[in-house]
């Protein structure tokens, strides 16, 4: 059994911490327990309610009557949601339910299910990039036990490799990006979502992997001579620090643009200068890839 705190809900369900807390106070289905500090913390069981709940209540349903409604109402009603984001929704929160289950079975199943209906690109896009995105929250705050990180990612790994070796796009670009992780970062995914998006624009890619040292980076940079270079940065080591992450790889590579994506990058203020671009959010990395 593990616990999460309310922020934990929040970012995962999108329902604010101070509307959680109303709802626990004026309705049943919540009912954290507390720390000795008298912390609220939540149950698996009860993220998964939280989870259907703000489903079925962001598509119509008032919350006064989700209340009333049995597990067994409230997993058909989420069901019969009609419209497209909403079944999108579902799947994503399937996702997360199955993962904090370690049911990973009905994981891949589901996901296999998706890929053999809609395509590996719209399950890319529709699918694993929201799931990733919400349950990055619980990688970094580490809330999830490794084991389940681990055959999480590497189920989805498996699928957004199939889906780069079988991308084709209508246009080819000229231009190329070479794609690393540094020393100390091993989350791969995000990297990988980006080496898909590019490819599916028709961009050339050099795909170095994770923990690559800055030397091999400049190894290869030196080689190929691409048009950028790229990283994703998740949630690094204790030992990785961005700063100087940025101060060694901007001598290293003073004439290629270094694009910084992903969550790290949220919390770094200092003033950058080239060649370092920094990319906060999805519409950015999206905006930049199309620009290419």
């Amino acid at each position: 059994m593990h616990s999460f705190t309310i922020k934990d809900l929040e970012k995962l369900s999108g329902i604010k911490a101070h509307t959680i807390r109303i709802w626990e106070q004026r309705y049943s289905f919540l009912k954290p327990a507390r720390t000795g500090t008298n912390i609220r913390y939540y149950s698996n069981e009860e993220l998964k309610t939280i989870l259907n709940v703000a489903l079925l209540n962001k598509y119509g349903f008032k919350i006064s009557h989700i209340d009333k409604m049995k597990d067994a109402e409230m997993k058909e009603k989420i069901l019969l949601l009609s419209q497209q984001e909403a079944q999108q929704e579902r799947i994503v929160n399937s996702l997360i339910q199955y993962m904090v289950d370690l049911d990973m079975e009905n994981f891949e199943k589901l996901l296999d299910s998706f890929i053999a209906t809609r395509g590996i690109e719209k399950t890319i896009l529709q699918i694993i990039f929201p799931y990733l995105n919400k349950i990055g929250i619980l990688w970094l705050t580490n809330h999830i036990n490794p084991a389940q990180e681990h055959l999480v990612s590497n189920i989805i790994r498996q699928k957004l490799i199939v889906g780069i070796q079988h991308v084709e796009s209508r246009v080819h670009s000229q231009k190329s990006v070479l794609l690393f992780l540094p020393e100390g970062e091993y989350h791969e995914l995000g990297l990988l979502f980006v080496n898909y998006l590019l490819k599916s624009k028709g961009i050339s890619t050099y795909y170095l992997g994770c923990c690559i040292s800055n030397d091999d980076v400049e190894f290869v940079a030196t080689l190929k001579k691409p048009d950028y270079l790229y990283t994703h940065l998740t949630t690094c080591g204790t030992k990785f620090n961005l700063d100087k992450f940025i101060t060694a790889i901007s001598k290293k590579i003073t004439t290629i643009p270094i694009v910084i994506s992903g969550q790290l990058t949220l919390s770094y203020h200092k003033k950058l200068t080239a060649p370092i671009l920094f990319k906060k959010s999805f519409s950015e990395v999206m905006d930049f890839v199309s620009e290419l």
